[in-house]
């Protein structure tokens, strides 16, 4: 027996799977709408993920500042306050907040919305800064062209075998504040090994958002993921 509500435990254990699917499966309808917009704009949307506190606003913030060849523009998600959409906004590029309140993770309906609100231009990059939390963002597809982990090297080397869904399903890892590793007991090869044995195709680039050490590397990626988002276009999506 349940102890919540006093339901047969098995019966209630199968609707909460079934409301989960049934909820997965209306986002990821959404999500396809999302990527087809994008595809038809040539836009290249990554979805940046990771613990609180790893530093994604402040390569953001640097990335909006670096990137020039194509516009720029940001989704921010947070439970509460508007800051780092501020701090964007004065870095130089259109933003847009979304407060989750409780929630711990942004939603493709949440993303569609603030796409029409931002109405970014054809052939733009659009970054969105999901709520720091490894666990849920990692089930949620937004439409983006790909995933991208940011752990920072203050954070234990063993979260890829911690929250080994998030690093399954990102195609990138950020190592941020490479310029504390001196100062630091932090074991990079055994961050890179874990990470790995979940995720086998995964890449790495080591930075610091402070310094901008590392930062062309991370240009450099995202100039080369660009043309998947016009070579999409030219075949009709």
């Amino acid at each position: 027996m349940c102890v919540d509500c006093g339901c047969d435990a098995e019966r209630h254990d199968s609707r909460r799977v079934e409301v989960r699917r049934d909820l997965l499966a209306a986002n990821d309808r959404l999500a396809a709408a999302n990527r087809l917009y994008f595809a038809e704009k040539a836009i290249l949307a990554l979805n940046l993920v990771s613990s609180p506190g790893s530093g994604k606003t402040s390569i953001l913030e640097r990335t909006v500042a670096a990137f020039d060849s194509r516009p720029v523009v940001v989704i921010e998600g947070d439970q509460q306050t508007g800051r780092d959409a501020e701090r964007i906004k004065a870095a130089g590029a259109a933003a847009v907040q979304i407060n989750t309140g409780s929630g711990c993770h942004l939603d493709a309906r949440m993303v569609a919305a603030a796409i029409s609100e931002l109405d970014p231009p054809a052939q733009s990059c659009l970054f969105i800064e999901n709520v720091g939390n490894l666990v849920c963002p990692a089930m949620f597809d937004l439409g983006e062209a790909a995933k991208v982990v940011i752990i920072s090297v203050t954070e234990g080397e063993d979260k890829p075998e911690k929250y080994p869904y998030m690093f399954r399903a990102a195609s990138l890892c950020l190592i941020n504040k490479i310029d504390l590793l001196p100062h630091l007991d932090f074991d990079l090869a055994a961050l890179k090994a874990s990470a790995l044995a979940v995720n086998p195709a995964m890449i790495f680039i080591g930075l610091s958002a402070r310094s901008g050490e590392g930062f062309s590397g991370w240009l450099e990626w995202i100039e080369a993921q660009c043309p998947v988002a016009a070579k999409a276009v030219r075949q009709g999506g």
